[in-house]
């Protein structure tokens, strides 16, 4: 049975206002496909203007909101997710992340959706070779120690769930995708705000850590190649080049014309700034820690993958890391996020990043 996305099909993408499910969403619009464009409740939905959707604002933590979301639905894109750093309701990332995907999954199942396409993460990935120089798959087995914070514990969690639901015959695919950089980052992401504090020179320095960048149109690209040719309950890592944070910030001194950030901090400068932080501000004052202990987890985990899976069997292709933080340099820039002080200062270079890798 073939799943080609044909023009007028009906496809339901959940979290289509956001970073990633945005640009899901104008892929699919690109196709001709009719797509019902679900947004959380108060969502940011400027991503989808201009775009010719259905929208619908829904609670996917409740499953009587879902009623009537999948008549006639072809396919569905769930990349609705609740993503933060010290949330003082953990239960909301449960509701959402895990309930809320069970919701989906189970509705659109049951509603006769010939593919679901599932948004996990390679944060549920075990991250054991990475230290010694070997990137991650979709074989390695996690941590558990490494799941930082209620994001990556309810994404793990939901992501068997979802499984679970695959064995039981939901028809699903897995995605998970690696550090997305590109336009339309509006929040922004973890991986945005790097680009975005680099811009406005508030990085004084770095850690010697690495990450797999990717750019957020070559990840939404994987995700229809997943519909289309993935196999049932297989999980497929898509990514784009694996860099260390120098290399990251070298990039994009090279693209804007402003000079690097030199000075190399120590992987436990972060660590004690996050756990100060986490306990004047979180603990003692009841606020959003300026350095989530979380946050800085992150910044000094070793976190590289291996996307040769989706190549192999999806046909996956990424451009270079320079285009997606071009880009994403580009959208901030033009979209009021950078002071004027420091726009003064760009000296833009295109890079040559016109080729998949």
């Amino acid at each position: 049975m073939g799943f080609e996305l044909s023009r007028d099909d009906r496809v339901v993408v959940t979290g289509a206002s956001g970073f990633i499910g945005s640009a899901v969403t104008r892929a699919l619009v690109r196709r001709g496909v009719n797509v019902v464009a679900l947004f959380e409740p108060g969502a940011v939905t400027s991503n989808l203007d201009g775009l010719e959707v259905e929208r619908r604002e829904v609670d996917i933590s409740d499953v009587n909101k879902l009623k009537g979301v999948f008549d006639g639905a072809r396919y569905c894109f769930h990349l609705a997710a609740k993503f933060g750093f010290w949330p003082k309701d953990a239960s909301s990332f449960y509701a959402v992340n895990v309930q809320g995907s069970r919701n989906v999954v189970s509705t659109a199942s049951d509603a006769g959706v010939e593919r679901i396409v599932y948004t996990s993460t390679v944060a549920t990935l075990g991250l054991w070779k990475t230290k010694s120089g070997t990137p991650s798959n979709e074989d390695d087995v996690a941590d558990l120690s490494h799941l930082y914070g209620n994001y990556k514990k309810t994404k793990y969690v939901a992501e068997h769930e979802v499984l679970r639901l695959a064995a039981q015959g939901a028809p699903v695919v897995l995605v998970l995708p690696t550090m997305p950089h590109g336009p339309f980052d509006h929040r922004p992401t973890p991986s945005g705000q790097v680009v975005l504090d680099y811009l406005n020179g508030r990085m004084p320095g770095y850690v010697d850590t690495a990450m797999n960048v990717t750019h957020v149109d070559d990840l939404a690209e994987g995700h229809v190649l997943a519909l289309e040719k993935g196999s049932q309950g297989r999980s497929y890592v898509c990514g784009g080049d694996n860099i260390s944070m120098a290399q990251l910030l070298q990039i994009l001194s090279s693209v804007t014309g402003l000079p690097p950030a030199q000075r190399r901090f120590p992987g436990l400068f972060p660590m004690i700034a996050g756990r100060v932080s986490q306990f004047v501000e979180g603990d003692l004052l009841r606020r959003q820690p300026r350095v989530p202990l979380e946050a800085a987890q992150m910044a000094t985990t070793t976190m590289t993958f291996d996307d040769a899976r989706a190549r192999r069997e999806l046909g996956y292709v990424s451009r270079p890391a320079e285009l997606a933080l071009y880009d994403s340099a580009r959208w901030f820039v033009g979209n009021g996020y950078v002071e004027p002080s420091r726009k003064e200062m760009l000296r833009w270079t295109t890079p040559d990043a016109t080729s998949p890798s």
